[in-house]
């Protein structure tokens, strides 16, 4: 039997949308379990496939087609794929985002307007190199009623098909095709032009490559890019806490998104703090570029305009030394990729100008930028940071999954009653109730 087109398995998964929409939060607690299972009873298979996706990647790498950032993210191990098991669980006991009554409104006697969350629909998904990814998106989109096309990079093809055919046979009681896997670039062109069937497409990637999708589709687009984040040690910070915080955000894993690529040190505590993080740094093989003040106090190569705006995804950073913290606000929103920031200052005032000055996703006070995470947030898990300003910002999660719909509940009222010569009036007014189907619900007005 022929492989299914990519038209065929949206079609498919645009059907299974609508009786994924109906199951019960029960029924899909129970499937992410199921998920669960799988992956640990499977994780002996899952790593021989990644196994072959890794040496590949390393002969590529060898070749400088490949970067090691790539190579970090592509690689699983077993206590990886325990972590992505817990991950799958965190999502399952996560509230159920469906069903919620956002606003009730009472319009007039027995004419009851309520907005209720509901699933998106269908959703495609573009991302590369991490198979967890996979999971993370699958399992996100199983608990929100969506249905998800999953089109991970070619480096872990191997994994993904593993892990994907886990996830399908954990999931056969569910609606047929609520899950499709698209392993072609050619299939990536023919899913951007499906815009009367893709509810939303999430790319994970560069800029170039979420600019690419954008600019190729009429499908609402939630582009998850690259992370150019910054910390500032303030003239009021404790330089101690500094230090441990510069060095986690940088080096407790590079290749995230979240990971800091840019130090900005306060002119006036520049001399006392750069060559205590500059030595932890060393010591944990961190290549370091700085400005021309900084290589006053210590000794590095120089840092570059290019060397601003990247996103190493490595060991590497760039330092630079300014007069203020407004001199730090302008350079991370000139540079940044309004993805994450963080300023590390004892001075409430210092931080909150900070925090409201910054146009970025997440900005953080006294912390570590590496807290940018949907698990970490809460939210069980993400399907990746959302650097735009609509439907979604942040570390997008179970909420930003969903949509709403608008229901009314009436008694056999019409328009025209309610315009003429003496029309009747809408009484329009807030109540706490929740909508039940078929008939009007049992409220109070609260004002």
């Amino acid at each position: 039997m022929s492989e299914p087109t990519t038209e065929e398995k949206v079609s498919e998964a645009e059907r299974a949308a609508l009786k994924l929409a109906q199951q019960s939060e029960a029924d899909r607690n129970a499937a992410l379990e199921s998920i669960a299972d799988a992956i640990e009873a499977h994780s002996d298979e899952i790593l021989d496939a990644n196994e072959e996706d890794v040496d590949e990647a390393e002969t590529l790498l060898e070749e400088g087609e490949y970067t090691q950032a790539l190579v970090d993210r592509l690689a699983l191990s077993h206590s990886k794929i325990e972590s992505i098991a817990e991950m799958v669980r965190s999502v399952a006991g996560q509230d159920d985002p469906l069903g919620e009554t956002l606003e009730a409104r009472r319009l007039d006697d027995d004419l009851e307007l309520y907005k209720q969350s509901v699933p998106i629909g269908v959703i495609g998904t573009v991302f590369e190199s991490r198979p967890d990814a996979l999971v993370q998106i699958a399992a996100l989109s199983l608990k929100s009623g969506n249905a998800v096309i999953l089109k991970g990079g070619s480096e872990a093809s191997r994994s993904n098909r593993v892990l994907y055919e886990i996830i399908e046979e954990a999931t056969s009681d569910l609606p047929t095709g609520w899950a499709q896997l698209i392993e072609a670039r050619a299939d990536v062109n023919a899913l951007l032009e499906m815009d009367d069937s893709v509810d939303l497409l999430m790319p994970r990637g560069s800029s170039e490559f979420v600019s690419y999708i954008q600019d190729n589709t009429s499908i609402p687009v939630l582009g998850h890019t690259e992370g150019v984040c910054h910390v500032y040690v303030d003239e009021a910070a404790d330089l101690e806490m500094a230090v441990e915080v510069a060095h986690d955000a940088k080096v407790q894993y590079p290749a995230a998104c979240n990971a800091t690529e840019t130090l900005l040190i306060h002119e006036s505590v520049a001399a006392e703090f750069l060559p205590e993080i500059t030595e932890h740094y060393e010591e944990s093989g961190v290549e370091m570029r700085g400005d021309g003040r900084v290589r006053e106090i210590v000794d590095m190569d120089a840092a570059t305009d290019e060397d601003w705006s990247a996103e190493y995804g490595d060991l590497e950073i760039s330092l630079k030394i300014v007069d203020s913290m407004i001199d730090a606000v302008d350079h991370i929103n000139e540079y940044g990729s309004k993805h994450t920031d963080s300023i590390i200052t004892a001075d409430a005032d210092t931080a909150s100008v900070f925090m409201q000055g910054i146009d970025s996703a997440s900005v953080f006070h006294n912390a570590s930028t590496r807290f940018s995470d949907g698990y970490r947030y809460g939210l069980g898990a993400e399907v990746g940071i959302s650097t735009g300003k609509t439907h979604a910002r942040g570390p997008v999660g179970l909420g930003g999954l969903t949509t709403y719909q608008y229901f009314i509940e009436g008694d056999g009222q019409i328009v025209a009653s309610y315009s003429g010569a003496n029309p009747r009036a809408f009484v329009h007014e807030e109540f706490d109730g929740e909508w039940t189907p078929g008939r009007l619900s049992e409220t109070t007005v609260t004002h």
